[in-house]
C-alpha cells in the first residue's frame, strides 16, 4: 500500500506507516528506543534527546521522536558514540534530581518510615520517592548502562511539596523537566491547567491561571500523574503503596467505556487506576472519577454476609438461609406482583440472566435497569435510523467538522466522550454547538451557544431545519438514496415560522439561521444529546427532531458522524441489549406485553400492584419518593456493595461483589463490548450477581440457570441476540468488539448503517413542537437552570488556604433577567436566597440573564471536586448530584 514504507533499525528490518516518527515505527515493531519526553498520542517534542539516533547518509544525531519514518532508512540508536551522549544527558538530569533510589542495593526491602540502614547521615534516602519502583528516570539510567558506584552531586530545588489540592500531589523537586505532563494537558485533554512557568530563573511546572489547581481550572482528570515519568506528580491515596498485580478492565462510573489498569498492593486493595492508552474507548485518558474514585471496592463498610431482617432488624444469615428464604418467599408473587431493577453496574450477562429470571422463573415483565429513567433517548431511534443505540464511535469525534450538544453536561457527566470535541476544537477542525439553558464546560468552547427557554428545545429544532429546507442546505443525494419521508416532514416544517421559534424560545432567529448553515455545511456532523432538563412530554420530539437533523444533513451512517444518545448508565446499552428493559426482548425485539419500568414501579408499589421487589445494586434515580414507597411492598430483596438506603429497607440483604471483583463484559455507549476482569477477590463472602440468580432459580425448581460462568452466559446471549452472534470472551480478551458483530470473524462496526439492521431507508417523520414547560406552581414561579463548569478565575472567587487542603469560597452569582429583578424589586448585588423544592442557595444577585423567567447558577468544578473529595459516603460518586432544571423562587434577603 503506498501509506506502507519499510526501515531498518539497528539491523532489524521493520515495517511503518508514512507520517510517523522513527520512535513510533520501532516501538510498533517492538524496538525500545530511550525516551523520557516522548509519549504516544502527544506532538514530537525533541526536549530529552534521550531518544537520539544515527541515519545512515545524514549528518548528527536527530532526535528520534521528531524524526519522521522514511522508505529505505537506515537507524541505528545503540552506537558508542550515542551511549556516551545519553550518559551526558543524563548526568546533566540527575545533576538536579534526587538520585539515591540508583545507588542503593536495599530499595526494595526499605519502607517510607524505615531509618537508613546505609548510613546515618545519608539525607537523600532511596525512598523519598513514592514512585520509585515505577520510575522511567531509573528504568531509563540502568538501560543505558551508567555507573553510579560514585554517586552524583546533585542540586536539591528546596520547592515545597504541593498538597492543598483535591487527589494527588506534586513535588517538583523530582520534576525533570520532560514537559509530558503539560503537553498532555494542552494537546491532548484540550485545556490549559498546568503550564511551563518560570521561578526565580528556572523553568518548572506550575498552575496557568494561579497558585492551585483548583484556580487553574483543572478537571483533576489524573492525566498529567499517568504520564509523569517520576515521582513529581502522583496520587495521595496509598501514595507509598507498592503494586504487585495491575489488571485491565472497565469503568463502571459512566457510559463511554473507558478501559483502567487498576494497580493491586500485596493486601489485595486497589491502590490506584490509571487510563489504558492502547484502548480504542479512552485512548488512555480517564475522569476524575475513573481516576480517582475506584477505592470504594476497599471500603471497610461494604457488606460481607447475608442479612435477613428478624423482628424488624437486620441480622447476619448463611447463604443457604438467606437464598432458601427467597425462593420461599418469592412463588407468592408470579405475575405482575414481582418487579426486577438490575444495577447500572450489572455487567450484560448478569442484565441478561435478571430479565431471564424475572420472565421465565417469576412470569412477569416488569424489569428494568435502575438507570433507565429517560428510555425517550434511544425510542425513536427505532424508527428513524433502525437502532436503539449511537450511530458512530466516541473518539471518531476527533475528526468530525461540527458537533451540536444538546442539554448534556458532557465534561462532568460522560467526560472522555468531550475529549476529542475539545482537542479538536482547539486545533481548529471542529465547530460546536451547545444548546442549553445552562451554563456547562462546553459552553465555554462553543462557537454558539443557543440558551432556549426549557421544554422548548424540539421548536428551537424544528426552526434549525426549517432554515435547511428553505435555504435547500439538505444533502439531497443521501436524502434521496437512503431516506423516506422527506416530503412530509418538509409539509410539517412549512408550518414553523422563524419569528414564532424567535418567541417560543428565546433564541434569535439569526442565530437559529447561522447553526442551521453551520451544521449543514460543516460535514461530517454530529450530535450528543442527554436530555438532562428536557420535560417528559417533550423528549420523544426532541429526539426525533434531532435524528431528523442527522438525517438531512447526511451525518448517519459516515465516519466521525452520527447521533449519541449519553447514556446514564455504566451498562445501560447492554441492559437494553439483552432485554433487561420493560418494552423490548432480548435483541431488542418488542414484548408483546411491556411491563412496569424503574419510572412506574415505585408508584406501582405504593398502589399495591406490585408486591415484591428485588433490587440489584443501588442508583442515584432511587429519590426519597422511591424509597418511601418501599415501605408498603411485601417483600424486598437488595443486593448491594453497601448498606444502602435500599437495603435498610429490604427483608433479605446479599452482599455483591464489585466490578473489580468478576468477570463479565459491558456494553459502551457506542455500542463497543469490553471485558470485566477480576484484580481483587471478593469481600468477605460477597457473590456476583450471575450466581444469585441462578442459585435462586434452582432452588425454584426452575432449569435453565446452569451456567458455569459469565463467558457460558455469553454464549447462550449470542445465540440469542443476532448482533452479538460473533462475540464471545475468547475474542474480547484481544480487545473491544462493536456490535453489529454477526459471526465469529466479524470483526464488528464503528458505524450502523443507514436503516440499520435492515435493507430499509431512514425514517424522516414529523415530530411534535409544541412547547411543554416545566410545571411551574405558584409558589415556585421561576426555573432553576444549575450550570458547572471548571473552576476559572473571576472576582467572585477567593481560594482559602489553611487546615492543610485549598478551599473555594465565593458569593454565589444568582442570574436574573432584568425584567424579574425589577419586579422583585432587586438590585445588582442584593443578597437572595434561591428556594427550590429541595435546595435553598444564598448569594448575590446579577442582573444579566438573557431568558425571563429562568433563574440560573453555576458551580464550580473545583467545589465537587473538593467535596467528593472530604466524602465520607463509601461510594461518593455514585451521588453527584444532578444539574436538572426545577422550578424555584427568589427572595430578597434584609440588607
Amino acid at each position: 500500500m503506498q501509506n506502507e514504507i519499510t526501515l531498518t533499525v539497528d539491523g532489524v528490518q521493520i515495517g511503518g506507516k508514512r507520517g510517523q516518527t522513527v520512535i513510533q515505527a520501532a516501538m510498533d515493531a517492538g524496538i525500545y528506543v530511550p525516551y523520557l519526553c516522548y509519549w504516544p498520542g502527544m506532538k514530537p517534542y525533541g526536549a530529552c534527546r534521550m531518544c537520539v539516533v544515527e541515519v545512515d547518509g545524514q549528518r548528527g544525531t536527530p532526535a528520534s521522536c521528531t524524526l519522521p519514518a522514511a522508505d529505505g532508512m537506515v537507524v541505528r540508536s545503540m552506537t558508542p558514540q550515542l551511549e556516551g551522549l545519553r550518559r551526558g544527558i543524563m548526568e546533566l538530569l540527575l545533576s538536579e534530581h534526587p538520585h539515591g533510589c540508583l545507588t542503593c542495593h536495599r530499595i526494595e526491602l526499605c519502607g517510607p518510615q524505615d531509618i537508613c540502614l546505609r548510613h546515618v547521615r545519608v539525607t537523600d534516602r532511596c525512598v523519598v520517592c513514592p514512585k520509585n519502583e515505577r520510575c522511567e528516570l531509573k528504568d531509563t539510567v540502568r538501560y543505558i548502562g551508567m555507573n553510579l558506584e560514585t554517586p552524583l552531586a546533585y542540586n536539591y530545588r528546596n520547592l515545597p511539596v504541593e498538597t492543598a489540592d483535591p487527589f494527588y500531589d506534586r513535588d517538583y523537586n523530582l520534576c525533570i523537566i520532560c514537559a509530558r505532563c503539560t503537553r498532555v494537558c494542552e494537546e491532548v485533554r484540550g485545556d490549559d491547567a498546568i503550564a511551563m512557568v518560570d521561578r526565580s530563573g528556572t523553568v518548572l511546572v506550575g498552575t496557568s491561571r494561579g497558585t492551585s489547581l483548583l484556580e487553574s481550572g483543572c478537571e483533576f482528570c489524573g492525566a498529567c500523574v499517568d504520564v509523569c515519568p517520576v515521582g513529581a506528580l502522583v496520587e495521595r491515596e496509598f501514595k507509598w503503596e507498592k503494586a504487585v498485580s495491575t489488571v485491565t478492565t472497565t469503568c463502571t462510573h459512566c457510559s463511554v467505556g473507558c478501559q483502567v489498569k487498576l494497580d493491586v498492593d500485596g493486601r489485595g486493595r486497589i491502590i490506584r487506576s490509571a487510563g489504558d492508552w492502547t484502548a480504542e474507548a479512552n485512548q488512555g485518558q480517564l475522569c476524575f472519577k475513573g481516576k480517582f474514585g475506584m477505592t470504594f471496592v476497599n471500603n471497610r463498610a461494604r457488606l460481607t454476609s447475608p442479612l435477613v431482617r428478624r423482628g424488624g432488624q437486620l441480622v447476619e444469615a448463611t447463604w443457604e438461609e438467606a437464598l432458601d428464604l427467597i425462593a420461599e418467599k418469592l412463588p407468592a408473587y408470579r405475575g405482575g406482583a414481582f418487579a426486577m431493577l438490575a444495577s447500572p453496574r450489572a455487567t450484560t450477562e448478569e442484565a441478561y440472566l435478571a430479565q431471564k429470571f424475572t420472565r421465565s422463573v417469576m412470569d412477569s415483565a416488569n424489569v428494568d435497569v435502575a438507570s433507565n429513567t429517560r428510555p425517550e433517548q434511544v425510542l425513536p431511534l427505532a424508527g428513524s435510523v433502525g437502532v436503539l443505540a449511537a450511530t458512530g464511535t466516541v473518539q471518531d469525534l476527533e475528526r468530525a467538522r461540527c458537533v451540536l450538544v444538546v442539554n448534556s453536561n458532557t465534561t462532568e457527566e460522560h467526560n472522555v466522550a468531550a475529549v476529542p470535541l475539545k482537542k479538536a476544537h482547539r486545533a481548529g477542525t471542529l465547530k460546536l454547538v451547545v444548546i442549553d439553558t445552562r451554563e456547562v464546560e462546553l459552553t465555554r468552547y462553543a462557537d454558539h451557544w443557543l440558551r432556549p427557554y426549557p421544554g422548548t428545545e424540539a421548536m428551537l429544532v424544528a426552526g434549525i431545519l426549517r432554515v435547511i429546507m428553505d435555504e435547500a442546505l439538505e444533502d439531497k443525494d443521501f436524502v434521496a438514496e437512503s431516506c423516506e419521508g422527506w416530503a412530509g416532514l418538509a409539509r410539517m416544517l412549512s408550518r414553523v415560522d422563524l419569528l414564532h421559534v424567535e418567541e417560543s424560545t428565546g433564541v434569535a432567529a439569526e442565530q437559529v439561521r447561522a447553526v442551521a448553515r453551520l451544521f449543514a455545511a460543516q460535514r461530517p456532523g454530529a450530535v450528543l444529546y442527554a436530555l438532562d432538563n428536557v420535560p417528559v412530554e417533550q423528549r420523544t420530539a426532541l429526539v426525533q427532531a434531532l435524528a431528523n437533523l442527522a438525517l438531512v444533513t447526511g451525518n448517519v451512517g459516515a465516519p466521525s458522524s452520527g447521533l449519541f444518545p449519553l447514556r446514564m448508565g455504566a451498562n445501560e446499552q447492554g441492559a437494553w441489549d439483552v432485554g433487561c428493559v420493560p418494552g423490548f426482548l432480548p435483541g431488542h425485539v418488542p414484548a408483546p406485553e411491556p411491563g412496569l419500568g424503574v419510572r412506574e414501579v415505585f408508584e406501582a408499589i405504593r398502589g399495591g400492584q406490585v408486591k415484591a421487589l428485588y433490587v440489584a445494586g443501588d442508583d442515584p434515580s432511587f429519590d426519597v419518593n422511591a424509597l418511601e414507597a418501599l415501605e408498603h411492598a411485601e417483600f424486598v430483596v437488595a443486593h448491594d456493595l453497601f448498606l444502602s438506603e435500599v437495603a435498610q429497607r429490604a427483608h433479605v440483604v446479599l452482599p455483591m461483589t464489585a466490578f473489580a471483583e468478576q468477570q463479565g463484559s459491558y456494553t459502551s455507549l457506542d455500542r463497543r463490548i469490553q471485558l470485566l476482569r477480576p484484580a481483587v477477590a471478593p469481600k468477605g463472602d460477597a457473590r456476583p450477581a450471575w450466581w444469585t440468580l441462578q442459585e435462586i432459580a434452582r432452588r425454584m425448581g426452575v432449569s435453565g440457570f446452569d451456567f458455569a460462568g459469565p463467558s457460558e452466559v455469553m454464549v447462550e446471549i449470542a445465540s440469542t441476540v443476532p448482533f452479538y452472534a460473533g462475540v464471545s470472551h475468547e475474542r474480547l480478551e484481544g480487545g473491544g468488539l462493536q456490535w453489529p458483530c454477526a459471526a465469529a470473524d466479524d470483526p464488528g462496526a464503528s458505524n450502523v448503517p443507514v436503516g440499520g439492521f435492515t435493507a430499509r431507508r431512514a425514517q424522516l417523520l414529523p415530530f411534535d413542537v409544541a412547547v411543554h414547560p416545566n410545571g411551574l406552581l405558584p409558589e415556585f414561579p421561576f426555573l432553576h437552570a444549575p450550570g458547572r463548569v471548571l473552576a476559572q478565575p473571576h472576582e467572585d472567587v477567593e481560594i482559602i488556604r489553611g487546615n492543610g487542603q485549598n478551599a473555594i469560597r465565593r458569593d454565589e452569582a444568582i442570574v436574573l433577567h432584568a425584567d424579574d429583578a425589577q419586579a422583585l424589586s432587586i438590585g445588582p448585588g442584593d443578597a437572595v436566597e434561591l428556594v427550590s423544592p429541595v435546595a435553598r442557595l444564598q448569594g448575590r444577585a446579577r442582573v444579566t440573564g438573557k431568558l425571563r423567567g429562568v433563574v440560573s447558577t453555576t458551580l464550580l468544578f473545583g467545589e465537587l471536586a473538593s467535596a467528593l473529595q472530604a466524602s465520607e459516603a463509601p461510594d461518593p460518586m455514585l451521588k453527584v448530584p444532578g444539574l436538572d432544571v426545577m422550578p424555584c423562587r427568589v427572595v430578597k434577603l434584609p440588607a
